[in-house]
């Protein structure tokens, strides 16, 4: 009982905050503008303050784990692969392709992952969580692209070029570059600088989760449906159970085990959704697969994190 209620409360109150997002977004108390602003600060300004604040402040020889970050990737891309072979079985149709792969396996571990990370272990998971993300998100970025563009034979139209300036000036990836020389060299800001840049990162994840409930489009998921259910089945029970299952015969426990358990299990990033409408693919089943991963993973996390617990791995 201990461990279901552990569980409920790890889950429970990132999920209400996502339902709350939802009532706003139909009472009409908020609207599409100010998602896609308030979607815009919290990229842009406030989670890259909080990954700042959280790697800037950890013990970085501690928290950095070279087997862990090579397992999170190479599992990612392993099951990117077998996505794809999986799309190109299920669907004869690019666009279509392209949204499956993605949305089968791009975790939104950073919004939803990070909340529920720091809700199980506190500021030291999250530190975790920050380096996790620091090498798991340029893997992802190149993934989607490449699926959102060769099955459409679209791949000369994004430039090589181009695509590294994104992924090298994503605010993440930049703010968990300038965090780490302070966490190396116990560098200490000012204190007024510290308190501004940790009030902006306070806002990041009530401020992203009520934008992720606001985003979800249940008219959409009365249309043929069935991508994305094997899309979303692939998402939140395949890959969190064979990866995990993998990371505890590795020997990953703790709060390792944890973070990589909620990085797999998370549902798809609504990243994918933005992304597939920009490239022509079918960002209907984008956006399909956002929402059914999105709503079953308060069932799937809250299982994997109960039985987790239950055996002591974490």
């Amino acid at each position: 009982m201990q461990n279901l209620v552990f569980s409920l409360n790890v889950v429970a109150p990132v999920f209400l905050i996502i339902i709350l997002g939802v009532v706003l977004k139909s009472t009409k108390q908020i609207n599409e503008n100010f998602i896609s602003i308030s979607s815009k600060i919290v990229f842009n300004v406030s989670m890259p303050a909080l990954v700042f604040v959280e790697l800037s402040t950890a013990d970085f020889d501690a928290s950095f784990n070279v087997k862990l970050l090579a397992f999170i990737n190479v599992g990612t891309f392993v099951f990117f692969i077998l996505a794809w072979i999986l799309a190109l079985v299920i669907s004869k149709d690019g666009r279509d392709q392209g949204s499956f792969i993605q949305g089968s396996v791009r975790s939104n571990f950073v919004i939803v992952g990070f909340a529920i990370i720091f809700n199980m272990f506190g500021n030291s998971g999250l530190s975790k969580a920050a380096i996790m993300m620091a090498f798991i998100m340029p893997l992802y970025n190149v993934l989607a692209i490449v699926a959102l563009t060769v099955p459409l034979h679209k791949e000369k139209q994004v430039g090589f070029k181009k695509t590294i300036w994104e992924i090298s000036t994503n605010p993440l990836l930049l703010a968990a570059v300038l965090a780490i020389p302070f966490s190396l060299y116990k560098i200490v800001l000012p204190l007024v600088l510290s308190k501004s840049i940790e009030y902006l990162a306070a806002m990041t994840l009530p401020l992203a989760l009520i934008g992720i409930g606001g985003s979800l489009n249940f008219e959409s998921i009365k249309k043929d449906s069935r991508l994305a259910v094997i899309a979303t089945a692939i998402k939140i029970v395949l890959i969190p159970l064979v990866l995990t299952s993998l990371a505890i015969k590795f020997g990953f426990r703790g709060e390792n085990l944890g973070a990589m358990f909620i990085l797999f299990a998370t549902p798809t990033a609504i990243a994918s959704f933005v992304m597939a409408k920009a490239m022509d693919c079918n960002a209907e089943l984008a956006g399909n697969i956002i929402l059914l991963s999105t709503l079953g993973s308060v069932i799937t996390i809250s299982s994997g994190i109960f039985i987790l617990k239950s055996m002591g791995y974490f």
